[in-house]
């Protein structure tokens, strides 16, 4: 059973580089952390948890896995679907890893290559709530999980695309938690997965009379899990 508490808070605001630190957050249901760039109803990279014990294991100065919520957990050890309660108000559902990317390295050279599964977890807001270090971490509950391979993950938001909709590649990244950078690798991935999700997504510009498709319901789990105690 998972258990533990907040060691620290950060928020990144839009077009700012790093984290700065926070006395407490708000967050809201179903959107992500007030002020926060990633604050966003159709994304699955809401939260950000790191571990305490990554910092130390690699030397790293203060915020340089850009997480919002410093953690006594191992992160590594976290798995997808996992509901967690945090403090009396706040329920975060767990999503998936966070990969490592290149601007790790600015905080430490070859970061992104050493991090492995120690980046952290990303998570999506149930329940909405003041955050605060200090608060405990437990576990309440399982929702389904969603894969760690990001091309599991579009092929997953593919399967879910209403018949007579279409999502963009731009939305289809969104929703599949992916930098924009992987549109490039849509087309070919798309023709993989088979006939049956051939038309789903295209382009930025969509074709006159295309009902597209904004991801409504794509995390409808996370409604079950907020209500119930």
């Amino acid at each position: 059973m998972t258990e533990g508490k907040i060691i620290s808070l950060a928020m990144r605001a839009a077009n700012t580089a790093l984290p700065v630190a926070a006395t407490d957050v708000r967050a809201f249901a179903g959107a992500g952390l007030a002020g926060d760039r990633h604050a966003d109803p159709h994304s699955p990279r809401q939260v950000l948890l790191a571990s305490a014990a990554a910092y130390a294991e690699l030397s790293l100065p203060a915020h340089a896995l850009r997480e919002n919520l410093l953690v006594d957990l191992d992160t590594g050890q976290l798995r997808s679907g996992t509901v967690l309660q945090l403090g009396d108000e706040v329920r975060l559902r767990l999503m998936f890893q966070c990969e490592a990317c290149g601007y790790l390295d600015a905080a430490q050279p070859g970061l992104s290559a050493r991090i492995g599964l120690r980046r952290g977890m990303l998570a999506r807001v149930l329940s909405g709530g003041v955050l605060r270090a200090g608060d405990v971490i437990r576990e309440v509950g399982v929702l389904p999980a969603w894969p760690e391979d990001w091309r599991e993950r579009v092929a997953q938001v593919l399967r879910a695309v209403p018949e007579g909709r279409v999502v963009s590649y731009a939305q289809l990244a969104r929703l599949a938690g992916v930098q924009p950078v992987y549109c490039r690798a849509f087309p070919r991935l798309i023709r993989s997965l088979g006939p049956g999700h051939a038309g789903k997504a295209m382009p930025a510009r969509l074709s006159p009379g295309m009902r597209c498709w904004d991801g409504a319901g794509l995390f409808e789990d996370d409604a079950y899990m907020a209500c119930s105690s």
